[in-house]
């Protein structure tokens, strides 16, 4: 018996490691950045709505928080974004860049024009 509990056990972990890592589909094919490295932000916006992401491609977003955009994904008719939530207090959420809907935000603060455009690769969807 100690031996099915632990082989289990083992299973356990071994699934959830695997579920760690994993690349997700693409959402596009190339990004519009303010660098080649998209390492500038291109505009500051804040959340009209609470976003509720579907897989860990996407960060949660509520209502009235800032988001700094560090890219546009280009293909589909720029429906989504990559960006990274401030949050009210610094410190209270981990620094993350994920993708959101752009219909989710309005545009507040214009920072650098989006004019570089970067080919995305598999790491740009690589879920952690």
């Amino acid at each position: 018996m100690p031996c099915k509990l632990l082989l289990a056990a083992l299973v356990c972990i071994w699934l959830q490691r695997c579920e760690a890592g994993r690349q997700m589909p693409k959402l596009s094919d190339k990004k519009l950045c303010a660098d080649s490295e998209c390492s500038h932000p291109i505009l500051i916006a804040r959340a009209l709505q609470d976003y509720y992401p579907g897989d860990c491609r996407f960060i949660p977003i509520r209502q009235g928080q800032l988001v700094y955009v560090y890219a546009m994904l280009k293909d589909r008719g720029n429906l989504f974004w990559a960006g990274s939530v401030q949050d009210s207090y610094y410190g209270q959420q981990e620094a993350r860049v994920g993708h959101f809907p752009s219909s989710v935000v309005e545009e507040t603060h214009p920072l650098m024009p989006a004019t570089t455009e970067v080919k995305t690769t598999k790491w740009d969807f690589y879920c952690h």
